[in-house]
């Protein structure tokens, strides 16, 4: 069944992102180097880690929100008219909210 295939893919997703999460949050809390032009390239690396950092975090928030909905059998049917999402449209976009013709609009 696609619901329980893609429970199962989130979880494990979920799971990979708050590892991420860790790895990232443990970086930021590393001492940084006393060398002048090391401490320019870890600012540098601090602005692009701060970046995937907020876009996991969203991710994270997409994939506990498209769970909640899972259970409580809301998945899957357009926020916008009510009908079902396709089945090629849930396994493509699994946190979509909006079946295609709503997309278009």
């Amino acid at each position: 069944m696609i619901v329980e295939k893609l429970k199962a893919s989130l979880i494990a997703k979920q799971d990979e992102l708050t590892k991420r999460l860790a790895a990232i949050e443990t970086d930021f809390k590393k001492g940084r180097s006393q060398d002048f032009a090391e401490q320019c390239t870890e600012s540098e690396n601090d602005e692009v880690l701060d970046e995937i950092h907020q876009q996991t975090l969203l991710e994270l928030q997409k994939i506990k929100q498209t769970l909640a909905m899972l259970q409580t059998e809301q998945y899957g049917i357009c926020t916008d008219c009510g009908k079902p999402i396709s089945k090629e449209r849930l396994e493509a976009l699994p946190y979509t909210k909006t079946c295609f013709n709503c997309s278009q609009e």
